[in-house]
């Protein structure tokens, strides 16, 4: 199968999730395939989520942060979701490290 759309992955900070929301439907609805993050609840990084009361740890947060990164590789492009200009340090992670394997980076504002 020939490649035919454009895979995007979503980054920046889950506080944003129904701008994450709006934007995988906008941009599915313009042809793309995107890719977000791997859950949305609202959670410091010392939890996982609220239903289990599972800490994350080093090797999860080492995991989630290799996952991410994996789908990164996968895409054609990164969508940031910079609200108000805002990029946290793990996004700003994502966008450098999108810059080292040459893909196109894409702002929600600029």
């Amino acid at each position: 199968m020939d490649k035919k759309y454009k895979v995007i992955t979503l980054c920046g900070s889950i506080k944003f999730k129904e701008i994450f929301f709006k934007m995988q439907e906008k941009l599915t609805l313009n042809g793309n395939i995107v890719l977000t993050p791997n859950f949305f609840q609202s959670i410091k990084k010392e939890k996982i989520n609220e239903q289990t009361k599972k800490t994350l740890d080093g090797k999860t947060k080492k995991m989630l942060d290799e996952m991410h990164k994996q789908k990164i590789d996968m895409s054609d492009a990164i969508f940031v979701i910079n609200v108000n200009g805002y990029i946290g340090e793990s996004t700003k992670n994502e966008i450098e490290y999108a810059k080292s394997k040459n893909k196109e980076i894409l702002y929600l504002e600029n």
